[in-house]
């Protein structure tokens, strides 16, 4: 299955819960693109005592996954994509609706 997932949360639990759910179905067999929107493309700051969300944005990569970040909201906030989180565009976006069998927007 193709699994496509929005995130436009800043909330570091639902963000990291996210991800786990991503790198659980990468182990699963789906092939899974995350896009962060709105307040989503905040997640690699998002680290706390009780949710360390960098580390398993690693893991979702690590496994297989693939993370794009909406460029016009990077800079919005003043900053740039990463490795971990590349540029991309509502083009981008739209072709992870397109192709996905599901979609999870958070």
């Amino acid at each position: 299955m193709k699994l496509g997932i929005v995130i436009y949360s800043s909330d570091s639990e639902t963000v990291w819960n996210s991800f786990r759910f991503g790198i659980f179905s990468l182990k699963e067999g789906d092939k899974v693109k995350v896009f962060l929107l709105a307040k989503g493309v905040e997640c690699e700051s998002l680290d706390n005592d009780k949710f360390n969300v960098s580390e398993q944005m690693q893991l979702f990569v690590d496994n297989g996954g693939e993370i794009l970040a909406c460029g016009t909201c990077l800079k919005i906030r003043n900053t740039e994509g990463s490795e971990l989180c590349p540029l991309s565009t509502m083009k981008d976006l739209y072709e992870i609706i397109r192709d996905s069998d599901k979609l999870i927007s958070i």
